[in-house]
């Protein structure tokens, strides 16, 4: 019964890295013969401006964007896990912009964020000076800021995760707790985040490795890597350009292992802080 899914594990994951991994250490352009050159893409990676500008603005973008999107979704669970008049509408609409197709959804904030004419800064006039609105899509620190964003508004499966993990503590535990006379913040801080963490740990993990792939289509649809001269190129769609505009496969392969090589990197340190909060958690208990 595991057949068909190893076959895809091979054929479509493992076969392409191994396949990436060789091409890292070569010169290939789709037309010619492959020419192994070594080391000689990660040594031009390293004197690149624009790839240190990428790895710069996708370890910003993961920085800021995972915490916020996880801290938004968490909130939101805490918020419409009871069942109530309207939560059911509530619920589908934080979960809808996840279902939008990401072209789509890149199109729709490419009006939302338009200087002149998008409701955004439309709304922002009302309410701030013209000289505080923000320009995002010409000014590099109000596109990044654009980018992430975008990303906040699809965390629906991030909130269904949570809202199931909510919804499946013991509502026991918060009648022992008020009857000891705890307060809100007391239960949340000792209650709610010690029973959720194993499944915000998972999540933060999977976001930090997914978040590479969260700024390519807005990168590339709203702001086009810009503005000039890469204020809004990330990693991904670096790749994405050396690959398959400037058809230099082999560059392309070794900005993706180190792509890979920071998303393990950034995982493994976060995995180190999870062990050592439940450790200190299961300690004090």
């Amino acid at each position: 019964m595991l057949a068909p899914y190893l076959v895809g594990l091979v054929l479509l994951v493992l076969g392409p890295s191994l396949v990436t991994f060789a091409l890292a250490f070569a010169d290939y352009d789709l037309i010619g013969a492959v020419e192994w050159v070594g080391v000689a893409n990660f040594v031009e990676l390293a004197g690149s401006p624009a790839f240190h500008a990428a790895l710069s603005n996708s370890l910003g973008f993961a920085a800021v964007a995972v915490p916020l999107r996880l801290l938004l979704a968490f909130g939101l669970a805490l918020l419409l896990y009871r069942r109530a008049p309207g939560v059911g509408t509530a619920r589908t609409a934080v979960t809808l912009p996840a279902a939008v197709p990401e072209v789509a959804y890149g199109l729709l904030w490419l009006w939302l964020l338009n200087p002149m004419y998008g409701p955004i800064n439309q709304i922002l006039r009302t309410f701030a000076e013209p000289d505080s609105i923000p320009n995002w899509l010409t000014d590099p620190t109000d596109a990044r800021a654009g980018i992430i964003l975008m990303s906040l508004f699809t965390i629906g499966e991030t909130f269904i995760v949570l809202l199931v993990a909510r919804r499946a503590v013991p509502a026991e535990v918060y009648e022992m707790a008020a009857i000891e006379g705890a307060t809100g913040w007391y239960l949340l801080r000792r209650v709610t985040l010690p029973l959720m963490a194993p499944v915000l740990g998972l999540l933060l993990l999977r976001d930090t490795i997914l978040s590479f792939q969260f700024s390519f289509v807005p990168a590339l649809v709203v702001t086009e890597g810009g503005p000039p001269p890469y204020a809004t190129t990330y990693l991904p769609l670096f790749v994405y350009r050396n690959a398959f505009e400037y058809l230099r496969y082999g560059y392309a392969a070794a900005a993706t292992l180190v792509m890979l090589l920071c998303t393990g990197a950034a995982v493994f340190l976060q995995w180190r802080l999870i062990r050592r909060y439940h450790a200190r958690y299961t300690t004090h208990r």
